[in-house]
């Protein structure tokens, strides 16, 4: 019989995200922050390829991309309310991780492939956040698919895409359960 982590498998089971806009201050430091992103960075990934790295996004850099997201939101002809959603994570944030998805020119492991790897370390990172005792939450929107928003606001590169923010923080009130899916109806066996 395997040998079983029940530790693991209980904050697997009842892991919840904390909402970006209850995130307070204080937010991990470099030190504290460091084996956050190596475990996240232990994400399972075909050929080695690494298609993904880190950007984090601290306090100072916040006021900056918010002003950004509604720069580039009026060019686009955006409504107010998407403007608004656009720079509010940045507007609220304390401290962000982008994570930045890396196509590699690889002819064994397709783009997709290496897509669904940097969407694995996004997952990996909020939980390893979340099992460091802050809170955490994985965000994107219309700002994370703005080319000049993450050309102009991180330095992206042309094979570069954003994957998702994952704003760490400390807890500012504890959310309640919501809803999770009915397993039978999400779950199919296949016998023969």
């Amino acid at each position: 019989m395997p040998i079983r982590n029940q530790a693991a498998l209980d904050f697997l089971l009842t892991r919840r995200s904390r909402p970006a806009k209850t995130l307070v201050a204080p937010a991990p430091g470099r030190e504290q922050l460091t084996p956050i992103l190596t475990a996240a960075a232990r994400t399972p990934d075909h050929g080695k390829l690494e298609p993904w790295r880190f950007v984090v996004i601290e306090a100072g850099a916040m006021a900056r991309l918010a002003d950004l997201a509604e720069a580039c939101g009026n060019a686009q002809g955006k409504t107010p309310e998407e403007i608004t959603k656009g720079r509010s994570q940045f507007d609220m944030g304390i401290l962000a991780v982008a994570v930045i998805s890396t196509q590699v020119q690889s002819e064994k492991v397709p783009a997709i492939e290496q897509s669904y790897s940097a969407g694995a370390v996004c997952l990996a990172l909020l939980n390893a956040a979340l099992a460091s005792g802050w809170g955490a939450n994985w965000l994107s929107g219309w700002v994370s698919h703005d080319r000049e928003f993450c050309e102009r606001g991180l330095g992206l590169a042309g094979n570069e895409h954003i994957a998702g923010f994952i704003h760490i923080a400390t807890e500012g009130t504890r959310p309640p359960e919501r809803p999770r899916p009915d397993m039978d109806a999400k779950t199919q066996w296949v016998t023969k």
